[in-house]
């Protein structure tokens, strides 16, 4: 799994993003009916640290906004959320959780 933090200022509050994603699936594309998930034009937004698992729920306890893809970095994100797997939608195949507090 790949990990990378994301901040922007925004109304004067610095606001952070979690981008977590299977190091496997960055460089790819995968497409459904209605949504594509372009992991090569936005590899830089996804391809950071290397992280555990361990590493991971860590990181998905700490940021309150999380873009999540792929099995491991899901099933990590819902195992430190208390959340179901089939919170994430599908878009080709591959898992894909996003959470934002606005």
């Amino acid at each position: 799994m790949k990990a990378k933090i994301h901040s922007r200022e925004q109304r004067g509050q610095t606001i952070e993003i979690l981008a977590l994603c299977d190091a496997s699936l960055i460089g790819k594309v995968f497409e459904s009916k209605n949504a594509v998930l372009d992991l090569k034009t936005y590899k830089a937004f996804y391809d950071g640290e290397k992280v555990t698992e361990k590493k991971a729920i860590e990181l998905v306890l700490k940021y309150k906004n999380l873009n999540v893809v792929g099995e491991k970095s899901v099933k990590a994100a819902c195992k430190a959320l208390g959340l179901p797997l089939t919170r994430a939608k599908k878009i080709g195949g591959v898992p894909h959780l996003q959470i934002y507090f606005v």
